[in-house]
């Protein structure tokens, strides 16, 4: 599963994420794909307002900085 953030604004990609979520998470060991593009400043708003505060695991993959995976079974946190 994946949501793409492309053409929101920050406030409305950030409750796209939260409503994404939260209609995810019924899924056992849901793992999903945030796509933010090239937006540090968006990644950081994701994880303080809603990936850290609601205990979500997350990392951003090294091949494609652009993207944060997020799930029950990603088993690590990389900033």
């Amino acid at each position: 599963m994946e949501i793409d953030l492309h053409g929101l604004t920050h406030e409305e990609a950030i409750k796209a994420v939260e409503d994404w979520l939260y209609n995810s998470y019924r899924i056992p060991l849901f793992t999903g794909k945030i796509i933010t593009g090239n937006s540090p400043e968006l990644q950081k708003k994701i994880f303080e307002q809603v990936l850290d505060p609601y205990g979500y695991a997350y990392y951003v993959p090294v091949y494609n900085l652009g993207c944060i995976v997020v799930g029950a079974d990603v088993g690590c946190v990389l900033l």
